[in-house]
Parts: C-alpha cells; sequence; structure tokens
C-alpha cells in the first residue's frame, strides 16, 4: 500500500520501534506518537509554542519540509536543541518520508 509508510522511532530510554504510519489522514508527527502510544506531551497542542514534542532527526530530514519561523524560534529556546532537531506537531509525513528514522527528545514535564 503506498498510503501506509514505516518510521523508525527511538524513545528517550534507547528502545527503538517500527511504527506504520497513513500519510493519507493529514496527521502531524505528534499526533501519530500519541496515537503509538508514546509519552508526548505536547501541552500546546500542535501549536509550535511549547517544544515537549522535540525529536532528532537520525535519518530523513532531506525528505521533510523546512521548518517555519515559527517552529525554529520555539527550537533556539531549548538547550539541547540542534540542527538536527525538529517539532514532530510540525511536520507532516508524506510517502517520501518512507524510512525516517527519529529520537524523542521532548521534555516530560
Amino acid at each position: 500500500m503506498e498510503d501506509i509508510i514505516t518510521i523508525k522511532v527511538e524513545d528517550r530510554d534507547g528502545s527503538t520501534q517500527e511504527v506504520q504510519v497513513p500519510t493519507d489522514v493529514n496527521l502531524s508527527l505528534m499526533e501519530i506518537l500519541k496515537a503509538s502510544e508514546y509519552d508526548i506531551l505536547a501541552t500546546c497542542g500542535g501549536m509550535a509554542l511549547c517544544a515537549t514534542c522535540h525529536v532528532e532527526v537520525l535519518a530523513g530530514a532531506e525528505n521533510l519540509s523546512e521548518p517555519e519561523d515559527q517552529e525554529l524560534d520555539m527550537l533556539d529556546t531549548l538547550p539541547d536543541a540542534d540542527s538536527q532537531s525538529r517539532l514532530a506537531c510540525q511536520i507532516r509525513l508524506h510517502p517520501e518520508n518512507e524510512g525516517l528514522h527519529i529520537k524523542i527528545r521532548g521534555s516530560l514535564q
């Protein structure tokens, strides 16, 4: 099926799982992670205002859309953010994101 992709998700404890993601439902990566029972606070509800859905893109960043200014501004407030950092709430997945590999970095409080 071309509407399903597989991404690799590394949790804070280092455990890694593959997650099947439908690309035709227009959910953000944050919503996918929450639906997959990952512990993501998403305090702001996906508005790029809290950074509790901070992820590090380990592979596949070249196939993601460029971050908007609001996302970059929020990432600038994080002491551990780097060039591979993104907010999961700002990422929409598409078929070309097959094989994306992320690590969850967001705060639990």
